[in-house]
């Protein structure tokens, strides 16, 4: 698979599971928190990874690192019945929850736990330190790239929120865009010598990592 070898793969498929299910699960639990039974009624409250799980953000997040789940369905005029930022609670809660599980794989680092473990890897299976490390840097990555402020991504509407009028009214007119504007970023400028993603994401997530793992990483 693109040349990743076996134990990328497994740990990676780990994280895959844990990291988006946990994403997801925490937009459906303050949705319902905010009085929005709209994920409940569609299944989406549960750590069932199979409910959850897209098969193209999947394969990406195995691939390259970073993907993608099922959206979870909401129903803004509930959320706004209930709080004015009900729903940006509700997206930003999926980015929250992959720093949390990023900041609880640095406590190991911190401590030096994974170092004994470090030359337990093969060419079969990932070591507890290889585990460890991806776990935390896919986590970190996983909420920088949904905090950017494009459609679908939950960064979209918490900016909204934030933004001063006219600007949450660009993002309202691009938002019919979004996807294709991400596609484009991910797939298309690439090919083209453009990496957005690596230029605004990667040093974010490399200085976040660094922190956390407390010079360890």
């Amino acid at each position: 698979m693109l040349g990743l070898d076996l134990p990328t793969i497994i740990t990676r498929v780990i994280t895959l599971i844990i990291a988006l299910t946990f994403h997801e699960f925490s937009h459906a639990w303050t949705a319902n928190y905010f009085g929005d039974d709209t994920p409940r009624l569609q299944g989406r409250l549960t750590l069932n990874p199979l409910h959850h799980l897209d098969v193209m953000g999947s394969l990406m997040l195995i691939v390259v690192g970073f993907g993608w789940a099922k959206p979870v369905p909401v129903n803004p005029y509930a959320l706004q019945r209930r709080s004015p930022a009900a729903l940006m609670w509700v997206s930003l809660a999926g980015p929250a929850s992959n720093f949390l599980l990023a900041l609880l794989a640095a406590v190991p680092i911190r401590l030096g736990i994974t170092a004994p473990f470090f030359l337990a890897s093969s060419k079969y299976f990932p070591s507890l330190s290889d585990i460890v490390y991806e776990f935390m840097w896919i986590n970190l990555a996983l909420m920088v790239f949904n905090l950017l402020p494009i459609t679908p991504l939950d960064g979209e509407k918490i900016a909204e929120y934030f933004f001063p009028p006219s600007w949450a009214r660009v993002l309202e007119t691009i938002a019919p865009y979004g996807p294709i504007i991400l596609l484009a970023i991910m797939f298309v400028l690439p090919i083209l010598g453009i990496n957005i993603l690596g230029t605004v994401m990667y040093p974010v997530v490399n200085k976040l990592f660094t922190f956390l793992a407390g010079g360890n990483g």
